[in-house]
């Protein structure tokens, strides 16, 4: 199926984990791609070589997604290296685990540069460059709209701050065309939370089907978003949380 033939599609934060996933997804439904990176040339260059064996061009970037200046760039420069842009992915996003009391400065300001900030920034750099028919999708989490343990106070905020944000622009670019939507996933294995981790049992527990999530399940939704399929979808918030939030 190549439903994405012919898009052109930029995620953040993609060297690993659901960013990889999501980013070789598109590529395998047609789209080409371009990932941004912040510290792994060499996983970065593996998901390039994913998506050229999906027969699409691939491209990464190294851009921190907590510094504006490189944001911008790498997205103007993904437009260029692709010769527009259809789809943007705000995957990046870093975690806080600990008692608010224990929280630092320095964390807060990472998790409000890279969470929240990095995605308003990305998707204005994005914004000039999608025509009709365009795609902005954010990467939140679940525990945006349930946090039933003490530990992820701040970070839970960052993600509920994506609801908003995610509503208020499909305001701004409905008349446009373009859709805007939110992806919550909830406990998914990869490096960040591992299935095997300390604490993995217990959030099975709290979920309906008593599982993780894989990055390519939620790398699905995204591609469906993305598809021509989705344009009537915008403003939405689509939870894959194994029924964490049930």
């Amino acid at each position: 199926m190549v439903e994405l033939a012919g898009k052109r599609a930029l995620v953040t934060g993609a060297s690993r984990g659901i960013g990889a996933g999501i980013a070789v997804e598109l590529a395998a439904k047609g789209a080409d791609v371009v990932i941004t990176y912040e510290r792994s040339a060499e996983r970065a260059a593996e998901v390039v070589r994913a998506i050229e064996g999906n027969g699409r061009r691939g491209f990464a970037i190294q851009a921190n997604s907590a510094d504006p200046a490189a944001l911008k760039s790498a997205v103007d420069e993904a437009a260029v290296k692709l010769g527009g842009l259809d789809i943007l992915v705000n995957n990046a996003g870093i975690g806080h685990v600990g008692p608010i009391t224990e929280l630092g400065l320095a964390d807060l300001d990472a998790l409000l540069n890279v969470n929240v900030r990095a995605v308003v920034l990305a998707s204005q750099a994005a914004i000039p460059h999608l025509r009709e028919g365009g795609r902005i999708i954010s990467i939140g989490s679940t525990l945006a709209e349930r946090v039933p343990f003490a530990g992820s106070t701040v970070y839970a905020m960052t993600k509920s701050a994506l609801h908003a944000f995610t509503r208020g622009l499909s305001r701004e670019l409905g008349p446009h065309g373009v859709t805007v939507n939110l992806v919550q996933p909830g406990s998914i294995d990869t490096d960040m939370n591992p299935a095997n981790g300390e604490q993995a049992d217990q959030l099975r527990a709290l979920t309906a089907l008593g599982r993780y999530g894989k990055p390519e399940e939620i790398a699905a939704v995204v591609a469906f978003l993305a598809s021509p399929a989705a344009g009537l979808i915008t403003g939405a918030m689509i939870t894959a949380d194994a029924g964490f939030s049930a």
